[in-house]
């Protein structure tokens, strides 16, 4: 399957003929700051059916998909391919919006990206394990290591089950 990516430049083109802007990151992420006109619908509650349900989404309208790089849209497309829907994801997502200049809306402020929190968890994890293995027992030195290697699997797969924890925390909602 191929998936349609635009950039971010081209979204006005997309707002013009009516395209739905469809945010797939958590509802904290979208408050802290999204594309203007753009709706949220979380990447774990994507469906064909709640797609279909927004502002008359049919086969003829495009569905513009956004997520903070790419890589959730991407899997949204995923799961909505072949329904009869015109998918498109933007390329670096609303990062990429930002830096060229698109309108974007913030509902509030002091809301942490999924992925500092995650550095702030990863971080804090393997100083703590550290700081447990020097002082407490040497066995707590596996709690660095067991963050470390998900940091390195992370990396190389593009799945950080972290951030899928972090985003189901109650802040995140």
């Amino acid at each position: 399957m191929t998936i349609e990516t635009i950039a971010a430049t081209d979204i006005e083109a997309e707002r013009a003929r009516g395209s739905l802007l469809l945010d797939v990151r958590s509802p904290a992420e979208f408050r802290g700051g999204h594309v203007r006109g753009a709706i949220n619908l979380p990447l774990e509650l994507v469906t064909v059916a709640k797609v279909s349900a927004l502002r008359g989404v049919d086969a003829t309208r495009h569905v513009v998909l956004l997520c903070a790089a790419g890589k959730r849209a991407t899997i949204a497309a995923e799961r909505l391919s072949g329904k009869g829907l015109q998918l498109l994801v933007v390329t670096g997502g609303t990062a990429a919006c930002a830096t060229a200049g698109l309108p974007m809306d913030k509902i509030s402020n002091g809301v942490i990206s999924i992925e500092r929190q995650v550095r702030i968890a990863a971080g804090t994890l393997v100083f703590g394990g550290v700081l447990l293995g020097a002082n407490v027992h040497p066995g707590f030195y596996g709690l660095s290591g067991f963050v470390g290697a998900g940091l390195i699997f992370a990396g190389v797969t593009d799945w950080c089950g972290m951030g899928l924890l972090i985003a189901r925390a109650p802040w995140n909602r």
